[in-house]
């Protein structure tokens, strides 16, 4: 399966078009965000992909109830799933988590510092850096494929 992630997306809609017209020719079947969508119409956005979405609330996430409303399953703090057989973490910042909060999972998926990187083998951990691009002036966004836990950065053109 073909997942598409993303972060640190701030309401810049240009980016969020570049992340989501990349997970369509990559043809995603799910899309994790791991948080600082910051309002509501960013993540309306996002859901135009119309496949499964998990997400976490970042530090700049305001309106955090009408977030919830778009997104029920919205998590503050660290989530985790199963997807395709793996488990996975998902947190806004990884320097949140308690020194054993990652046991036990295949992935990681975090955001907060802009940073993109893709480290690890078990767990992998995917920082898919700014989407926003606004604090690095790039935006970058991930796709894991969880048939070989193996992950592509993207370069975004916004």
């Amino acid at each position: 399966m073909k997942v598409g992630i993303v972060s640190d997306s701030h309401d810049n809609l240009p980016a969020v078009d570049a992340a989501l017209a990349a997970f369509r020719g990559r043809a995603v079947q799910m899309l994790i965000h791991a948080g600082d969508f910051v309002a509501p119409f960013a993540v309306k956005r996002f859901l135009s992909l119309d496949v499964p979405m998990l997400a976490v609330f970042g530090n700049c996430d305001g309106e955090k109830k009408a977030l919830a409303s778009l997104l029920p399953g919205i998590a503050e703090g660290a989530r985790r799933e199963t997807v395709d057989g793996k488990n996975i973490l998902i947190v806004h910042s990884i320097d949140s988590l308690e020194p054993t909060g990652a046991g036990g999972v295949d992935l990681i998926v975090c955001g907060h510092t802009h940073q993109p990187t893709i480290s690890g083998d078990r767990p992998l951990v995917i920082n898919p850096g700014e989407c926003g691009g606004w604090v690095t002036g790039r935006s970058t966004a991930a796709v894991l494929d969880t048939d070989t836990m193996t992950a592509e950065l993207l370069e975004l053109n916004a």
